[in-house]
């Protein structure tokens, strides 16, 4: 495994003053590396990285590393609708000694597959990096399509794919076109198990903020071939699938963390605090999770 079956894409904590909490970060971090993560994704969308600078953002993966010292696979998002802009921010990290990046398909702007191609190649060549390639149609607007990763997979340093278009049919397409060329990710924490089924080989989760221990064995479960196990622990879990994105991610999972007595504190505008209905719905999730 490349990066591992469990990376968790961190939340990024702020303070009462809506300024990085570097200290809270660390802490996060270390507490989903002793709970079941092969890996941390740092400043992907869960992290809020489009309301980040880039000087916060640097920070941030050099106090993650430096308090887990090479002990879990670091992964950074990265991804833009500008090609050349993604690079010089590549190279930004690549000198932080990382063990990889996410790169996000381009949003707003629409290419076609062509287009995809060459702005995942071109990334790709301007770094020795491991290359996650990340599919989100939901948030991007865009839809990497099977054929287009048969192509990049063929790249040497583009190793992986989070693919969460919610789309079972195009997971088995990418399995079947690319075989090991290309490890499967689901992006999607209620997708995990069905994915394994066709051949994905874990998840970049958000969940495991709550529950990695959990998603962790049911990911070995299934792995060792015990499928009755690893689908009780997936039924179990379920609700915390599902409530942690009855908002725009990742409110709710902010929301979960604080009331488990972590400070990730209120989210960057235009991502505001929940509602009464989202407080008081996953307060039960959690409640209801502690009894089973």
């Amino acid at each position: 495994m490349i990066f591992g079956r469990l990376l968790t894409a961190m939340v990024t904590p702020f303070d009462t003053k809506g300024r990085v909490n570097y200290q809270e970060a660390k802490k996060i971090a270390r507490h989903l590396m002793e709970n079941g993560n092969d890996g941390l994704v740092l400043i992907g969308t869960t992290g809020e990285s489009p309301t980040l600078t880039l000087e916060e953002k640097i920070k941030l993966v050099e106090e993650v590393m430096e308090e887990l010292k090479g002990q879990c696979k670091i992964v950074v998002g990265v991804g833009g609708n500008n090609t050349e802009e993604v690079i010089k921010t590549v190279k930004e990290f690549e000198k932080k000694g990382i063990d990889g990046i996410m790169v996000v398909t381009p949003y707003y702007n629409k290419p076609t597959q062509k287009g995809l191609y060459l702005h995942f190649e071109k990334i790709a060549q301007s770094t020795s990096l491991p290359i996650m390639l990340y599919n989100v149609p939901s948030r991007t607007g865009c839809n990497l399509l099977p054929q287009t990763v048969k192509e990049l997979a063929k790249i040497e340093n583009i190793v992986a794919i989070k693919e969460a278009s919610g789309d079972l049919n195009q997971v088995s397409e990418i399995v079947r076109l690319c075989g090991d060329e290309i490890q499967v990710l689901s992006g999607d924490d209620s997708l995990t198990l069905p994915m394994l089924s066709v051949g994905a080989i874990g998840v970049v989760s958000v969940a495991s903020h709550i529950v990695g221990k959990e998603i962790k064995e049911m990911i070995e479960s299934f792995s060792k071939g015990d499928v009755k196990k690893a689908t009780m622990i997936h039924l179990k879990l379920m609700p915390i699938f599902k409530n942690l994105f009855v908002e725009s991610n990742p409110i709710p999972v902010k929301l979960a963390m604080n009331l488990i007595g972590f400070n990730a504190g209120q989210c960057r505008l235009p991502l505001c605090s929940p509602s009464d209905s989202t407080v008081d719905l996953i307060k039960k999730t959690l409640k209801e999770l502690k009894q089973d």
